[in-house]
């Protein structure tokens, strides 16, 4: 390694935050120097990391101005659309996990299982793509460069953890009867068919991001999606049913094969044995595990899919550290 690496934290005290810390650790990437960012909210938090304490500081306009390398975003929207053009403009490559940057022309939406390539074509932005998106295409992605997939039909079942800490406590406390503070309805003992705003088409912003975002990562814009997200009383872990027709013939075995020796996918398919993945079981993995996997009788050629990971990890904080792992193999080492 010939230069010696600093990387920021932004957002270092909130959930996806934290977790960008937990990984950062198991991970061990070669970096000399840390700098943890957060709101004047949050700043002056003391924070035990890498076997020391941090005191996390408030995020100004030329806290970039001391050659910090990468940048690792997870402070919402507004915030990266303010700070990330500033890191990027002192030489900072950024790694945004909010919604701001990810369908821009000139900046890659990158999952390093499938298109890891197109962090070479960044332009001091990279952004990381919404949770449920990330690990589908982890999985379709295979498929894809196999069968070439004409048409997806998702449904989602997403944890309260995606909806950050105030939806997890929606849950936690609306288990002891208390009113929700973040969703609209209760979520404890309920399914809520609303992520995100609704827009004019009649879908919310969370399947449009679904939608919009597979294509992208996938490069190709002749795949018919559709999408329909729900939010579930799970803590942590989202899943997802998703179906998929082919333009090719496909055999069932060949297709599970190909699934097992893909990266980042487990195959948890034994029915038999009522295996399948479940989130009670994937949560503090960095994998993505697909179950029930069957044939779509319905069509000529479709299979049916269940896909389950952390949406904390993998949908966010693990996916974010992975591009930050091929920035350093590409323009560091």
């Amino acid at each position: 390694m010939a230069k010696k690496i600093r990387m920021a934290i932004v957002g270092a005290t909130g959930m996806v935050g934290r977790t960008f810390l937990k990984v950062l650790e198991e991970r061990n990437l070669p970096v000399e120097e840390y700098f943890l960012f957060a709101s004047s909210r949050s700043a002056g938090t003391k924070v035990e990391f890498m076997g020391r304490e941090y005191i996390v500081e408030e995020l100004k306009e030329d806290s970039f101005d001391r050659g910090i390398d990468i940048a690792l975003f997870s402070a919402g929207a507004s915030t990266s659309l303010h700070f990330a053009p500033i890191a990027a403009s002192k030489g900072c490559i950024v790694i945004d996990n909010s919604s701001a940057w990810r369908m821009e022309k000139d900046v890659p939406l990158v999952v390093p299982e499938v298109n890891p390539e197109d962090i070479k074509w960044h332009k001091g932005i990279i952004a990381n793509p919404n949770c449920s998106t990330i690990q589908a295409v982890v999985v379709l992605k295979p498929l894809h460069d196999k069968y070439k997939i004409k048409r997806i039909v998702y449904s989602t079942y997403q944890a309260v953890s995606g909806a950050g800490y105030q939806g997890y406590l929606d849950l936690e406390e609306g288990l002891k009867g208390a009113p929700p503070k973040k969703f609209p309805y209760p979520i404890a003992g309920n399914v809520i068919p609303h992520i995100d705003v609704f827009l004019e088409n009649g879908y919310t912003k969370e399947e449009m991001k679904m939608i919009n975002e597979t294509r992208k990562i996938l490069h190709d814009d002749s795949i018919k999606i559709t999408a329909t997200t729900v939010r579930v009383p799970v803590f942590n872990g989202h899943s997802e049913s998703i179906n998929v027709e082919f333009e090719k013939q496909f055999d069932l075995e060949e297709l599970k094969e190909t699934l097992k020796s893909a990266k980042g996918v487990v195959v948890q398919d034994d029915p038999a044995n009522l295996l399948y993945p479940m989130p009670i079981y994937v949560s503090g993995k960095d994998e993505v595990y697909v179950g029930r996997i069957r044939r779509d009788e319905s069509v000529e050629s479709g299979v049916n899919l269940w896909v389950v990971a952390d949406n904390i990890r993998k949908g966010a904080a693990t996916n974010a550290v992975q591009i930050a792992e091929k920035v350093i193999e590409y323009f560091f080492s």
